[in-house]
């Protein structure tokens, strides 16, 4: 497996020094939303250049990864449901669909009471590369968090539950959509 460069979110921070923003109050609660917002875009972007670079030989797309993903967690979806749930435009989804149809890694059925609708299903080589795209970011996070200081892997591991609630909190946003968040 390719080595994985572990940086910190704050320059100081293998040094021993504070990490963001302290205090009380509005702007420290900003302060840590940036900091946060920042440091998921920048672990989304590491986990995905660490994972082309351990798996070289995956060709599929992060959308299509995704799909994938979204699809082994919802058997049977219609393309308009996965749309929804991904927050991607229909014809997106229909565009990646067919694509990962003609790759083997998906089918396509009509339902039983309509056979307008249209059901999607993982292949056996949909569900293997959704089971190896997992088993490499978990390698990934584990050969970096592995070279973390035990300090910082303890409070990883107690932030498990926050972060968890964070997804959850996130999750209940996108699906509220033009709504937004509540006031």
């Amino acid at each position: 497996m390719t080595a994985v460069r572990v940086r910190t979110a704050y320059p100081s921070a293998r040094r021993g020094g504070r990490h963001g923003p302290v205090g009380n109050g509005p702007d420290a609660a900003a302060g840590v939303d940036t900091a946060l917002a920042d440091v998921v875009a920048r672990l989304r972007r590491a986990m995905r250049r660490a994972a082309r670079g351990a798996d070289p030989g995956n060709t599929l797309s992060v959308a299509q990864l995704e799909l994938l993903s979204c699809l082994a967690e919802h058997p049977g979806a219609r393309p308009g449901q996965l749309a929804r749930m991904l927050k991607l435009a229909p014809n997106s989804v229909t565009t990646l669909a067919n694509g990962l149809r003609a790759r083997g890694l998906i089918s396509r059925s009509s339902g039983c009471a309509d056979r307008r609708t249209v059901h999607l299903t993982l292949t056996e080589p949909g569900t293997d590369a959704v089971t190896r795209w997992h088993s490499v970011n978990v390698a990934v996070l584990s050969a970096a968090v592995d070279t973390l200081h035990p300090g910082w892997q303890h409070l990883l591991a107690a932030a498990l539950p926050a972060l968890s609630e964070l997804a959850g909190a996130i999750d209940d946003l996108a699906e509220r959509g033009a709504d937004g968040p509540p006031t």
